[in-house]
């Protein structure tokens, strides 16, 4: 099975790349031309520190014959990656958010559609057990109807790794457009599918004030069915905290409150050769996990999840904030 993993700029590329090389069964090949040259950190450069094959054109990549691909370019440059995979036939896992607007999101959904290959958008906390779990307590009625959900999603700024986090244009946003869709897609799954009605945000500058893009944001979302939930998405984890954040889930249900940890910490101390304190998480690799359902989904050629529409709901919520932002009231989503 040829696997293609298309673009270096997302910080989780990496991750991806090492999980392929690694698996039996996987031909992997790699490029990302629109690496700002002499970057060392992305690019062929990436590409052999990481012994992956490379690729020094799209159209290298796209003359052979691909099962499947893996697109982490920056926020903007998903669609043409996207429309131009699905062209050949390959079915694709795209990092998220799916898109900085919905034309965007919709002209990938549709592009994929007509060429019947599947879409699934970067999402792994769903593959977490623990998060399993939670959702089996609201379908089986021992939590009874969730009445509210406070949601964490902090980390450091990853501008300081890849600038382009911090490009309004390139990323639609900061933290913001970064750490809401996760916690959006978990709330989908939780209130299976239903749509959000309502958004209001607020987001400042205040950990990092030269930054052009919000560094920090509350997001408070309603639903139809009453349920409210509210999300910390900001990237206020200082540089030297032994972890790059995590994502958290307090649920309120009529009959219990259940808290949900993404990345629990195993073990905890002190690093001496570094001299910083050290974070060993414990738990399912969710990336890992995510690919088995991406490959899995790819090879028997059935429908991934979470798929594209699911990315686009959650991109309406994270529009629906940037429009509350600039109103300074709530705002209808989608």
């Amino acid at each position: 099975m040829r696997v293609a993993v298309l673009s270096f700029a997302h910080v989780h590329a990496a991750t991806y790349v090492e999980l392929l090389r690694d698996r039996d069964g996987i031909d992997l090949i790699t490029a990302d031309p629109d690496a700002p040259p002499g970057d060392a950190t992305r690019g062929r450069a990436l590409a052999e520190r990481l012994g992956a094959p490379y690729a020094d054109t799209w159209d290298e990549v796209f003359s052979l014959p691909l099962d499947a691909v893996v697109v982490c370019g920056e926020n903007a440059r998903h669609r043409p990656l996207v429309e131009r995979a699905a062209a050949a036939g390959a079915h694709v896992l795209c990092e998220k958010p799916l898109a900085t607007t919905e034309d965007d999101a919709r002209a990938m959904i549709d592009a994929c559609a007509r060429a019947g290959v599947g879409l699934m958008t970067a999402y792994p906390v769903r593959f977490s057990p623990a998060f399993d779990a939670l959702h089996r307590s609201l379908t089986d009625g021992s939590l009874g109807d969730l009445v509210s959900v406070h949601g964490t999603n902090n980390g450091t700024n990853p501008a300081r790794i890849r600038g382009w986090f911090a490009d309004p244009e390139l990323a639609g946003g900061g933290a913001v457009m970064d750490h809401t869709v996760h916690l959006a897609d978990l709330m989908d799954v939780l209130l299976h599918g239903e749509q959000a009605t309502e958004v209001y945000a607020q987001a400042n500058t205040v950990l990092e004030p030269d930054s052009p893009v919000e560094t920090a944001g509350l997001v408070t979302v309603r639903y139809p069915s009453g349920a409210v939930a509210t999300i910390d998405c900001s990237w206020s984890q200082p540089p030297a905290h032994p972890t790059w954040g995590g994502l958290t889930l307090t649920c309120v249900g009529e009959r219990a409150i259940v808290e949900f940890d993404a990345f629990p910490r195993l073990l905890g101390g002190f690093d001496a050769i570094n001299g910083r304190a050290r974070w060993e998480p414990g738990g399912t690799d969710l990336d890992a996990a995510m690919l088995d359902e991406f490959l899995d989904a790819a090879r028997t050629r059935r429908r991934p999840r979470p798929d594209g529409e699911a990315g686009l709901r959650s991109l309406r919520i994270v529009l629906a904030a940037y429009a509350s932002l600039r109103t300074g009231r709530p705002a209808a989503v989608g």
